[in-house]
């Protein structure tokens, strides 16, 4: 069924809205697949955060035009899925590399972080990216060790001692 400009426009609305709050997209071409197989995905993609949507490359350029993501433009060929990543950077690059592995239909094309395309070789790190809590339990990880070794090194002192008295307590 051919779209009117009406819902052309609703479409390349809600496209660059949820482009402009994305902290990335992968854009991944799903040819050959089964709507059962593209319902599991879209299931995944509402559990870990992922904004997934299927549009004609011609909206989606005209979305993507005035955003971050604008780069993109010269990849956009063939059925393409979009997958905006809201909560973190990595979430649609994981998701597609997660689904890719029990169905090899599913081929990344292009990805974007904001800072430029990156092709799909770049997958594997930016699937990578931490989420907002593995990064501050990382940080949190990094302050802490310091004060860990710093209390470990105090307490080698007393340790060491109690240690000596038990070698001179067992020589006598």
């Amino acid at each position: 069924m051919a779209l009117g400009l009406a819902a052309k426009k609703e479409i390349v609305a809600e496209v660059s809205e949820v482009a402009s709050q994305a902290l990335s997209v992968a854009v991944a071409e799903y040819r050959g697949m089964e709507v059962s197989e593209l319902t599991e995905l879209r299931v995944k993609a509402r559990e870990q955060g992922v904004f997934l949507k299927v549009v004609r490359n011609t909206l989606a350029k005209r979305a993507l035009a005035d955003t971050q993501f604008a780069d993109l433009e010269s990849a956009l060929t063939g059925p393409l899925i979009y997958g905006f990543s809201i909560e973190a950077p990595g979430g649609a690059a994981r998701l597609f590399k997660d689904f890719a592995k029990t169905n090899d239909k599913l081929n990344v094309t292009a990805l974007s972080i904001g800072s430029g395309l990156l092709g799909p070789e770049k997958l594997d790190a930016v699937a990578a990216l931490p989420t907002r809590d593995e990064a501050l339990a990382r940080l949190l990880a990094t302050f802490k060790a310091p004060v860990g070794k710093f209390v470990q090194t105090i307490n080698e002192v007393p340790s060491k001692f109690v240690r000596v008295l038990a070698a001179i307590k067992e020589t006598k």
